[in-house]
């Protein structure tokens, strides 16, 4: 298998993740311009971890998007599904607590973590409403979740734009620097067919979440979503 599904079957996905691990993280700067990074960034400020806080980083892939809250001092726990993406991580950071984890049940306690991130992963689960509920159970009282995901450009002449460098330039482009570039095409249609930013807020407040807000980011093709989990009365 080297292109999932857009029912999201977990072992296509997984499997085609482990297709494109070794330039898993340089075709995505390549095919984001190198604006991956700044969003990383983004997402690093918005989490704000403190030193001793326990975080969660839900499809971490390779570990990248990990480093940053390691550098802010809190302990972080890597991720993912897709064994091919932990087992390129492990060679890149074996000091990297990289564990394997669907995120529809995620192996961790009730109130693990202090908070919990998902970035460029919760569209490719088979149930997103299950995966918010999931995030939500193993944050503390208090804690708080922060979700970077591609979504819908603000300015519809911008949109039509993006949408047709989509679906026409990226599979050439991912040719060149993906080891499956077939694998783009999945992603570039599950980015299309992803709900909205108000669509996902909603989502979210149903999963529990309180607090709920979002920020576009790059004129709305990502947006960051933020919430809280109330505290125990």
């Amino acid at each position: 298998m080297t292109r999932a599904t857009l029912d999201k079957q977990p072992h296509e996905v997984a499997s085609m993740f482990d297709h494109v691990a070794a330039n898993y993280d340089l075709t995505n700067d390549v095919l984001s311009l190198f604006q991956d990074r700044r969003w990383r960034r983004e997402v690093a400020r918005a989490v704000d971890a403190r030193p001793g806080e326990r975080v969660l980083d839900l499809a971490a892939g390779t570990g990248t998007s990990s480093l940053p809250f390691v550098e802010d001092g809190a302990y972080v726990v890597p991720c993912d599904f897709s064994l091919g993406m932990l087992s390129e991580g492990k060679k890149r950071h074996p000091w990297l607590p990289l564990t394997a984890g669907d995120a529809m049940r995620l192996p961790f306690r009730d109130d693990a973590f202090d908070a919990v991130t998902i970035s460029f992963g919760l569209r490719n689960v088979q149930d997103t409403d299950e995966a918010l509920r999931e995030l939500y159970r193993v944050t503390k009282p208090g804690g708080r979740v922060v979700i970077c995901e591609f979504s819908h450009a603000t300015w519809a002449p911008f949109r039509k734009v993006y949408e047709e460098y989509l679906m026409r330039a990226l599979q050439p482009v991912a040719r060149a620097v993906s080891s499956n570039p077939d694998a783009y095409v999945y992603l570039a249609e599950s980015i299309r067919s992803w709900p909205g930013q108000p669509e996902l807020a909603a989502m979210l407040q149903k999963a529990g979440w309180s607090k709920v807000a979002w920020r576009n980011l790059s004129g709305g093709i990502v947006a960051m979503h933020r919430g809280r989990k109330a505290l125990e009365a």
